[in-house]
């Protein structure tokens, strides 16, 4: 912990040449913003969606250049050492496993908050399926797109600014609806939910892996002030809104109609993701990339030992949920389309018309009758 600390003290010194500040004030504007977070008002949603879209113009280049093409955590099983990119990778792959998307292979997609579109080609070449990606920021708009056509998915995949609380997409559009690390980011969770679920098509699966808070004991109304404090401080530099818990996640997704709703925590599957951040931020390389980046990004970094802070506290998690879309109801049954009501004429004999019917070509030529004429005085329908 002192060393991690004395690698955000020496990238403070290196930010204070270019912000004009000194190394204190700088780790106090990062580490020490809860105080001043705990009395300030939650951003508007105007504010919260131009400030994600600067906070990503800004801050993508320098994390593509550091960590590859996805932009969210790693997969870490086990304490033994692994690729960071690579475990991104597994991230993907484990969580596709978990959600059981190989049980009905996606024929579409979409990705809300695609980021620079890692995710989005993982799963267009593991599917083959088309896909759509959607984030607020146009500068990871064009490089989604740049680099799909670079590995030969241009045509396969699409990106383009939208917000995912009133997505440009009719409903039911996609046999996958994939959220990956973008649910902080949505001031008003239930209609995120909402949103998933409509554009997923009837027996689709929506899959959400976000950052979440603890879960209320029985009896607890709210988190403490400390935690509320704590993830303020959290919100100021990362553009977020309030969090919600997993099993908030799970009851929005019930209110929607989703089925099959399984939820988990994989907190500790990620434990080593923001310690290996923070070390690769103050490698000269990536130090200078994030200097140049501007104060937005290294406000963000400078935050990053809070995310570590609040998973020791047991106050962060890394929180899973997934569902299925219920398929429509089978149309009602009708009988066979070669099925024909018997039809017998009101003005003829009935017994004539019927075996008039089954009189062959033969007989027919032939005129041979079938019948014989009823006797005098006789009438269908009387008495004889």
């Amino acid at each position: 912990e002192f060393s991690m600390w004395r690698v955000l003290l020496g990238g403070a010194c290196a930010a204070s040449v270019r912000t004009g500040t000194t190394p204190l004030q700088l780790l106090r504007m990062g580490a020490s913003t809860a105080s001043k977070a705990s009395f300030a008002e939650l951003r508007s949603g105007d504010d919260l969606r131009s400030g994600i879209a600067g906070f990503y113009d800004a801050s993508s280049g320098v994390w593509e250049e550091v960590w590859g093409e996805h932009m969210h955590h790693g997969y870490y099983a086990d304490n033994g050492r692994k690729d960071h990119v690579q475990a991104q990778v597994d991230m993907v792959e484990q969580v596709l496993g978990w959600a059981r998307v190989d049980d009905a292979t996606p024929a579409s997609m979409l990705d809300v908050g695609c980021g620079i579109g890692g995710s989005s080609r993982h799963l267009a070449r593991k599917y083959g399926c088309s896909g759509v990606g959607i984030t607020l920021s146009p500068v990871q708009v064009a490089r989604a797109q740049q680099l799909s056509h670079a590995q030969g998915l241009g045509t396969q995949l699409s990106f383009q600014v939208a917000d995912a609380l009133d997505m440009p997409f009719a409903d039911n559009s996609f046999d996958l609806v994939w959220a990956m690390e973008s649910g902080e980011h949505m001031p008003d969770k239930r209609q995120f939910v909402a949103e998933l679920a409509r554009v997923c098509k009837p027996g689709g699966r929506v899959v959400v892996v976000a950052w979440c808070h603890r879960d209320l004991a029985p009896g607890e109304e709210a988190l403490s002030p400390r935690e509320e404090r704590l993830l303020r401080a959290i919100n100021r530099a990362f553009y977020l809104p309030r969090w919600c818990s997993v099993s908030e996640y799970s009851r929005l997704a019930a209110e929607q109609g989703l089925a099959q709703i399984r939820s988990d925590d994989w907190t500790d599957k990620v434990k080593r993701f923001w310690p290996a951040v923070i070390l690769s931020a103050i490698r000269p390389r990536s130090l200078f990339s994030l200097l140049r980046s501007g104060f937005k990004t290294i406000r963000g970094a400078l935050v990053m030992p809070l995310m570590i802070l609040g998973q020791r506290r047991g106050l962060v998690k890394f929180g899973l949920i997934t569902a299925r879309k219920l398929p429509l109801p089978p149309p009602p049954s009708s009988p066979p389309s070669s099925f024909v009501s018997p039809r017998i004429p009101s003005t003829t004999n009935p017994v004539s018309a019927i075996r008039a019917e089954q009189v062959s070509p033969a007989e027919a030529k032939a005129g041979a009758s079938i019948l014989e004429p009823p006797p005098a005085g006789f009438e269908w329908g009387g008495f004889f």
